[in-house]
């Protein structure tokens, strides 16, 4: 009778060793792409670098100056409608314009490109001021009705200024960009491994949240300088933090989970800048 010595088709290999080892040869081409993908996106984020006019630090942007202008100016109309649209109050306006103007006038933030405009919202619930790229900064009446005096304005608008003169928006974009695509290598080089993406997806805002709240500490250092070179006392920026605690209901929290600083952090802060411009 014929017997087959061998009934393996794969020549001896056992058909669970087989499949263990082309699993394994599967993942190593995923991590292999998923290593070139992030290489591609690291080298790209560290070959974006531009100095900043103004400032003078080397920043991670690959956005032009011109094209945040026409980014801020674009999204401009939206951002009103979202909160209201614009206050009626010509008066309150007019006293918008006045503090932001001088405190570009008065300043470095004169020397810049931007063509800042200052825009008082009709917004009665939300307290908060912000600034889009390029030179757009907003504040909304709820913020507004809440202050004590114009150098309190010119406290929260000198912040605003900060942001768009350390062109934090374009920053915060490109590194945005940098995180989903390490993300976007983690999950292709995992082999599609949901659990792995959503530690890397934890562990990148992590980093934007600190990313965020160091410059919110670089504005309201920014602000401090702004409002002094332009005659306002920056002490009163202290009394906006003070504002800012009571309208989120007095809730300090802490620095760890939150992409802004604690508002007695920011007092620390502020102070520490106000005794450095005062020395200058």
């Amino acid at each position: 009778m014929y017997r087959r010595r061998n009934s393996n088709p794969y020549g001896g290999i056992p058909q669970q060793r087989r499949g263990r080892s082309a699993g394994t040869g599967r993942f190593k081409i995923f991590l292999i792409i998923g290593l070139v993908m992030a290489g591609y996106h690291t080298i790209k984020y560290l070959g974006s670098t531009q100095e900043n006019p103004v400032t003078g630090e080397m920043q991670r942007i690959s956005w032009t100056m011109d094209e945040e202008i026409a980014l801020g100016l674009q999204s401009a109309p939206q951002m009103v409608q979202q909160h209201g649209g614009l206050h009626p109050d010509q008066r309150a306006q007019q006293m918008v314009d006045d503090v932001g103007k001088k405190l570009v006038r008065s300043t470095v933030a004169g020397t810049s490109p931007y063509p800042f405009d200052f825009h008082l919202l009709n917004d009665d619930r939300t307290v908060n001021a912000f600034a889009l790229p390029g030179g757009q900064c907003f504040i909304t009446s709820a913020l507004y009705n809440r202050l004590e005096n114009i150098d309190q304005l010119a406290g929260v608008l000198g912040h605003e200024i900060g942001h768009v003169l350390h062109r934090h928006s374009a920053v915060r974009m490109q590194r945005g960009t940098f995180i989903q695509g390490l993300i976007n290598s983690v999950m292709i080089g995992s082999g599609g491994d949901m659990s792995m993406a959503q530690v890397a997806n934890v562990i990148g805002q992590m980093g934007s949240m600190k990313y965020g709240r160091d410059q919110e500490l670089e504005s309201d250092d920014w602000g401090v300088r702004l409002m002094m070179e332009s005659g306002y006392n920056p002490e009163e920026l202290i009394g906006v933090m003070d504002i800012l605690e009571e309208a989120s209901g007095g809730s300090r929290g802490n620095d760890f989970n939150s992409s802004h600083p604690s508002p007695e952090n920011r007092r620390e802060q502020i102070r520490e800048a106000i005794k450095k411009y005062s020395k200058s």
